[in-house]
């Protein structure tokens, strides 16, 4: 094999004239050998430290001299550029015909151009990336999801591994690790925040450490995920940014065999980890809010009713909205200290919907369980009750029935005062429908209460019904515009002699459902006290009342 021709030994020529010679770019004569014949200027110098490893024996370079060899034996060229590097630049290369069947090439580099291709195109991944994350995190409020897709997506997308340190929780952080294409695990582990440089000032919510400044070697085993494969080479400590709390950090690892992260890299990661915060503090703040929300439901929710002291209980609500759980209808059942005692049971409506006369209710329901000990007496209850809502600012009013109940043998007395709400309604055995002979003045609006009580004795199978307006004002029908009335539900309750009492409530709260069909309507609630015709179970079963999710109306 021969020496590869040196360019600048190579003769200027005039066989193609002096149009080329003088182009600012490299221009290369090759005959039909594949041998460079003549170069210009521009060439000479581009080509002047070549050697034997990057060209072939005829002075081309290697990509040059493979186009040059698939063009046309003819020697009339292709037409079509070809793209190759040399000395870390790039040259689109363009044949054109020369004289004696020599080819002219000529090299305009694309250096720049390329560069900027290949930044932009690192750009619209990025960007892509960014909104693949923000769409993904920003899908789901769960705080556990969120962390396990940010750690997955940096793992996969901008390192070998990530770890995410949780905001301490005592002396504890929870962590989780993610490897590019393996699985996201989770530990908690009391962490020495102090050890690793910069992750105590980013759990801060401060701005990171650079890269260089971490030495790899010093991290403590903690950082590294399970299995991680090869000690750690580059390493990135970011904060993610969260709603005014830092919502953690998060570290990126590269194993030595990878180049280190750059300067770009770092940034990137950042305005990742912005994101990737954003989310993760909005899915804080709601589980934060939905367990407050749920706290402050169970004290709103009416509780779900059984047997106490041998009497049978059983209670619906349907808030005036599908979506809501709570309203101003309300329930409750207090029961005695034992069997002999008086149980006191309440029933009421406040004026309004929602979430605001929901509130309401619930303080209303706090005054009557302090009154509890002076349920023997339902015109000092009611009295007390009216005296604290006219000194409270809000100036709504509520009407209420109250019962005191208690077994004797086997009948159960009821004593029921109304305070300007709709009287109970008796199932006798034999399906008669009786109206308790009580009434009275509604609580909240007027200085003084007058109240009317009742004494009603319920045999076995008998149910006594407790209902808010809601039912009988349910508006529907054939028209959708007839209230559904006192006297239809009277008629329906008789179809209900000597069932239990959740078959009472049930069957009242599907009556108003199909009469109201897809209409709007008032909060419902139903309570049914029942003297159960199998008997009863004088034993503790007070605590039926307890620890018991709320019951809701079927539609």
């Amino acid at each position: 094999m021969t020496a590869s021709p040196d360019i600048s030994d190579i003769p200027r020529g005039t066989g193609v004239g002096a149009a080329w010679s003088a182009a600012p770019f490299p221009v290369l004569v090759v005959d039909g050998g594949g041998t460079v014949v003549e170069a210009n200027h521009a060439a000479r110098g581009l080509f002047s430290q070549q050697t034997g490893d990057g060209f072939t024996e005829g002075g081309l370079p290697h990509w040059l001299a493979q186009a040059h060899g698939s063009l046309p034996a003819t020697g009339a060229p292709a037409g079509a550029a070809v793209r190759g590097t040399f000395a870390d630049r790039t040259f689109a290369a363009h044949p054109s015909p020369g004289e004696r069947g020599n080819v002219v090439w000529w090299l305009v580099e694309d250096t720049d151009l390329r560069t900027a291709q290949q930044a932009l195109r690192s750009e619209r991944e990025r960007t892509a990336l960014l909104a693949d994350i923000s769409g993904a995190l920003l899908s789901s409020l769960n705080v556990d999801r969120c962390t396990e897709v940010t750690a997955r997506t940096a793992a996969d997308h901008l390192a070998d591994a990530a770890v995410i340190v949780a905001p301490a929780r005592g002396r504890r952080h929870a962590l989780t690790y993610a490897q590019a294409g393996g699985a996201v695990t989770r530990t908690v582990a009391q962490v020495e925040a102090a050890a690793v440089p910069g992750l105590a000032e980013a759990l801060q919510g401060f701005p990171p450490v650079p890269t260089r400044w971490i030495d790899p070697e010093g991290l403590p085993e903690w950082v590294l995920p399970p299995g991680f494969d090869g000690p750690v080479g580059s390493v990135i400590i970011t904060p993610l940014p969260g709603h005014g709390v830092p919502a953690g950090v998060l570290m990126l690892l590269r194993s030595d065999t990878h180049r280190a992260f750059t300067d770009g890299e770092e940034v990137f990661a950042g305005l990742f980890a912005a994101r990737a915060g954003a989310a993760l503090s909005a899915a804080s703040l709601y589980a934060e809010q939905a367990s407050i929300t749920a706290t402050l439901l169970r004290e709103l929710l009416p509780p779900r009713l059984e047997r106490v002291h041998g009497v049978e209980y059983a209670g619906a609500f349907r808030a005036s909205q599908d979506h809501e759980l709570v309203g101003g209808d309300f329930y409750d059942v207090h029961p005695g200290a034992d069997p002999s005692k008086e149980t006191f049971v309440v029933l009421g409506d406040v004026a309004g919907k929602g979430l605001e006369a929901a509130v309401l209710t619930g303080k209303i329901r706090s005054v009557l369980h302090a009154l509890v000990p002076l349920s023997g007496d339902h015109r000092q209850v009611l009295t007390l009750l009216n005296d604290a809502l006219l000194d409270s600012p809000h100036t709504r009013f509520a009407t209420l029935v109250l019962a005191s109940v208690r077994r004797r043998a086997d009948q159960v007395e009821l004593r029921l005062t109304s305070a300007g709400h709709l009287p109970p309604l008796i199932i006798r055995g034999d399906g008669r429908v009786e109206e308790a002979a009580t009434g009275g003045t509604l609580v909240g609006a007027l200085p003084e209460v007058t109240a009317r009580s009742a004494d009603v004795v319920l045999a076995p199978g008998e149910t006594c019904l407790l209902y808010t307006d809601g039912v009988t004002e349910a508006r529907g029908g054939p028209l959708g515009d007839q209230l559904y009335g006192e006297a239809r539900l009277q008629t329906a309750l008789r179809e209900c002699a000597r069932m239990p009492a959740g078959a009472v409530v049930e069957r009242v709260q599907m009556l108003a459902a199909q009469w109201l069909g897809d209409g709007g309507h008032d909060d419902l609630a139903t309570l049914a006290i029942t003297n159960s015709a199998a008997g009863h179970d004088p034993g503790g079963d007070a605590d039926a009342l307890r620890d018991r999710p709320p019951r809701r109306a079927r539609r």
